[in-house]
């Protein structure tokens, strides 16, 4: 394992942040336990309102390579790409993502920096355990890290090291990131899923370390939890219809448990027996509750239920939104695409 950066001016480090006060300090702290301290850290801001940018630059002055740059456009994926076009140098060969709900373990950046040089793969991806504070927040992370709440994504509490089509973003090769065009800016959310397709589709291999884990502190709110999945549901929809892709079996069962339950309400009058669609859900959401809430040895397991139910039905009531709205659009490009063919 290495323990330090052999040279540090080959890596730039970029947090995109916006409205982060609750935890980029603990975050930019976490990163800068012995190997962060000598490299560019670029905290790209999406014009907070809150006191984020008042945090780091309060933290400027124990750490001169840390730097605060504003992100007008405020999206993750414009962050990454305004981050390493103003501050990555000739020198720059890899570059380190980290989101600021994650505390990172301890020289982070120099194994990241390590397992890109050892596989020399295009982008290094590791896995997420879910910790939380709050009960909502503890019932959260225990649910998204099992199959029903992740859909047994390889990045969601894995124990196995390999190449993977996607995971969560911590290393890339800057040649290859410059190759496909960075992230598409137009991307709200799935941004890094649409990158790693592109790099796939143009030879780049995507590495999972499973040895290398970072926590990662969920939504704490039911609220909060039903933006955050409408809005995954929708960018999957968008990527599978900007690259014609089919979706996985398991991005569909969020989306067939919602058409499933809407469905077995509305035509109750009709079939009575269809209410056995959402009382079967219901029952399992009750036994997983009950399960978390007698393993953990905790009442705050009886959130694990309604935090699931929250994941599937936001997530594919987003995409089912997605593809309604992003499939308009492509419909009407093709359709001027075709016009402008046949004038010419």
């Amino acid at each position: 394992m290495a323990d330090q950066l052999s040279n540090p001016a080959q890596v730039l480090v970029v947090i995109p942040t916006l409205n982060e006060e609750a935890h980029i300090e603990s975050c930019i702290r976490s990163l800068l336990v012995q190997d962060g301290q000598n490299c560019a850290i670029v905290v790209c801001d999406g014009l907070s309102t809150d006191r984020t940018r008042e945090i780091v630059m309060s933290l400027q002055d124990t750490y001169p390579e840390l730097k605060f740059l504003e992100n007008e456009k405020r999206l993750q994926s414009a962050a990454i790409n305004h981050a390493v076009a103003t501050h990555a140098t000739s020198e720059t060969r890899y570059i380190v993502r980290c989101d600021a709900h994650s505390s990172y373990p301890e020289n982070f950046i120099s194994r990241v920096v390590a397992k890109l040089q050892e596989t020399e793969a295009a982008s290094v991806v590791t896995v997420m355990d879910s910790v939380g504070s709050t009960c909502f927040e503890r019932a959260n992370a225990w649910a998204v890290d099992t199959p029903l709440g992740s859909g047994g994504a390889a990045h969601r509490a894995g124990a196995t090291s390999g190449y993977v089509d996607h995971g969560h973003h911590a290393g890339f090769d800057i040649d290859w990131f410059r190759r496909i065009g960075g992230y598409d800016e137009t991307f709200t959310h799935n941004e890094d899923a649409e990158y790693d397709h592109r790099l796939g589709l143009a030879g780049g291999k995507v590495y999972l370390d499973a040895d290398i884990r970072i926590e990662y502190t969920p939504r704490g709110s039911l609220a909060a939890l039903m933006r955050q999945y409408y809005n995954y549901g929708k960018g999957r929809a968008r990527t599978t219809l900007k690259h014609r892709m089919r979706p996985k079996i398991r991005q569909m069962v969020p989306v067939l448990a919602l058409l499933g339950v809407i469905f077995g309400i509305a035509l109750l009058p009709v079939t009575p027996w269809l209410a056995l669609i959402p009382l079967s859900y219901l029952l399992l959401l009750s036994c997983v509750s009950v399960a978390f809430a007698v393993a953990k040895k905790s009442v705050c397991g009886f959130w694990t239920g309604p935090a699931l139910a929250t994941m599937h039905m936001s997530w594919g009531w987003g995409f089912l939104a997605g593809l309604i709205k992003f499939g308009t659009r492509h419909a009407r490009r093709d359709v001027l695409r075709t016009a402008n063919a046949e004038e010419k």
